[in-house]
């Protein structure tokens, strides 16, 4: 059994957004960069959850873009 790993997984559903943009030829604005300053101390607002906030954000309106094509 695997551990699960948020930022793998998070950086899979870019990739397979970003795969079905490319194949529709639809060009999205890049991913959020992943952090480089986490200090792995499970911070009150680590830059991981910021991260992750726009990943969300980036994902939704990549989907919008998709939508819009009528590739949902």
């Amino acid at each position: 059994m695997s551990a699960i790993n948020p930022a793998a997984e998070a950086q899979a559903r870019i990739a397979q957004v970003q795969a079905r943009a490319e194949r529709a030829g639809i060009t999205l604005r890049k991913p959020p960069p992943e952090p480089t300053t986490c200090c792995g101390r499970g911070c009150n607002g680590c830059v991981w959850e910021g991260y992750f906030g726009a990943v969300a954000w980036w994902l939704e309106d990549a989907e919008a873009a998709l939508g819009a094509a009528g590739l949902r």
